[in-house]
């Protein structure tokens, strides 16, 4: 079934204007012109393009004319191959015809082809003949440096470099006679550095930050400028002598430290005293080198080892290294032995420190057993040493261990008075005191080679453990008060 056309019909004579047709006449001369021959310059080959200059365009090849060209009109390309002397072929000579029918000459054909060879009208007009290009440009010459003007602008900039460095390390502008008679280097370089040169500008020194002045004064740049005076773990003398008066008030009046068996601590020789550790601010180890240097009759100087915490702390790890203490680690206990000093360990380290009220005078793991692997190497005897009242001075009645990377300390203590009295409440309690020195232990029926046994460094370490444990207990139940002992 067919469907109707519903589309309405449109009227072409309506919608396009209507063109006179041509008279009879001109369409028969038209259609003689389209049925004439074509002249003889049609190409031999249908199928390409009939223009040269396109052909010559999409071929790209160098064409030679039939006559040999003068040598005025030769470009750079190079000739077609020739397989010999007289060969020439028949695509060549269609080409040729093509190109002389044209009417097409060599300078013509070399900028058609000058589009193939990617050089551009930018670079070579169409109308420029190659010849023409080469020769009118003039040929390259090697720039001329003149040795005299290198030197001149040598001079100039050496000279406006001295003057930003004048101008940088001096606050005085100098004078002339100063310039003319103390500085060789102007005089050498002559007037044109002086010209070039701008005179310096005085300028005020400038206050130093607080940076480098807290530098100065408490950081490395303090010891290396008195050197001579400190050792090799950063004591000050000088600084020790102004902090005496304040360790011996807290020695002798506030804590008023009783010392028990000091003669067991050798009079010279290599020595390694083990304490118990404790206290939320642990001072036990001042207090430890101030009993020795007070009470032993050779006023020996004893070296704790500090935990490594505290020499992150602003001033901190600077004011103990200067009264004495030594960042914990192998390395430096072995040197201080080498000395024939006396090193005081705490093998409880920052746990020792942690253990709150309730848990006081019970100690902790002692490590595994470093200080007894350096005493059998350095073959120094070991003091074990007990301390009381320590614990009761700064009790730790909670730790918040959540701030320890804001605060940068293992824990954040809370005492009845800190952090509730603020800086005051880190002042310790005035409690009594008890140092008590046990006998040494001798470690010289082992050799160096014992330090490798592990099961016999866990038991010489448990055995100085438990010797401190028995002085604490015994002590504890001697003390009859906390305040007055």
């Amino acid at each position: 079934m067919k469907r109707k056309d519903k589309r309405p019909k449109r009227d072409a004579s309506a919608s396009q204007p209507s063109r006179p047709r041509p008279a009879k006449a001109d369409r028969n001369e038209k259609r003689d012109k389209r049925d004439a021959p074509r002249p003889p310059l049609a190409r031999a080959d249908q199928n390409g393009p009939s223009n040269p200059k396109r052909k010559a365009r999409r071929t790209g090849r160098n064409r030679a004319p039939s006559e040999p060209r003068p040598a005025e009109h030769r470009t750079h390309a190079p000739p077609p191959p020739q397989f010999g002397p007289s060969f020439t072929p028949a695509s060549v000579l269609d080409e040729r015809s093509a190109v002389d029918a044209a009417g097409l000459g060599d300078t013509d054909i070399a900028s058609e082809e000058a589009f193939e060879l990617g050089i551009g009208a930018r670079v070579v007009p169409l109308t420029t003949q190659y010849r023409e290009t080469f020769e009118s440009a003039p040929p390259p010459t090697p720039p001329e440096h003149k040795i005299g003007d290198v030197e001149a602008q040598i001079r100039a900039l050496e000279a406006r470099l001295d003057g930003l460095i004048r101008q940088r390390h001096f606050s005085d502008a100098p004078t002339e006679g100063e310039a003319d008679g103390a500085d060789p280097v102007s005089e050498r370089r002559g007037s044109l550095a002086r010209t070039d040169s701008a005179p310096p500008v005085p300028v005020e020194p400038a206050l130093p930050p607080v940076e480098d002045f807290i530098s100065r004064k408490w950081g490395r740049s303090a010891m290396r400028s008195r050197s001579e005076e400190f050792d090799d773990f950063g004591l000050d003398p000088s600084f020790e002598q102004r902090v005496k008066p304040v360790v011996e008030f807290l020695y002798r009046s506030y804590f008023r430290t009783t010392v028990e068996g000091i003669d067991h601590v050798p009079a010279e020789g290599r020595c390694i005293v083990v304490a118990n550790h404790s206290g939320a601010l642990p001072l036990d180890g001042l207090m430890l080198r101030a009993a020795l240097r007070i009470e032993h009759k050779q006023k020996r100087d004893l070296r704790w080892l500090a935990e490594d915490f505290v020499y992150y702390l602003p001033f901190a790890g600077v004011f103990m290294n200067r009264i004495g203490a030594v960042r914990a680690c192998p390395e430096n206990a072995e040197r201080l032995l080498e000395k024939e000093s006396i090193v005081g360990v705490f093998p409880e380290g920052v746990h020792g420190i942690k253990k709150l009220f309730q848990e006081r005078y019970r100690l902790q793991r002692f490590g595994r057993g470093g200080y007894i692997r350096l005493c059998l190497r350095m073959r120094a005897p070991i003091v074990p040493c007990a301390i009381i009242g320590a614990e009761e001075s700064s009790p730790l009645l909670y730790r918040l261990e959540g701030l320890t990377e804001l605060v940068g300390l293992p824990y954040f203590p809370i005492t009845p008075t800190f952090p509730f009295l603020g800086p005051a409440g880190l002042l310790p309690a005035p409690t009594k005191w008890r140092i008590r020195f046990g006998e040494p232990i001798n470690l010289d029926n082992y050799g160096p080679e014992a330090a490798d046994d592990h099961v016999l460094v866990g038991r010489l370490s448990e055995r100085v453990r438990s010797s401190i444990q028995a002085m604490l207990d015994s002590g504890l139940r001697e003390r009859r008060s906390v305040w007055f002992g």
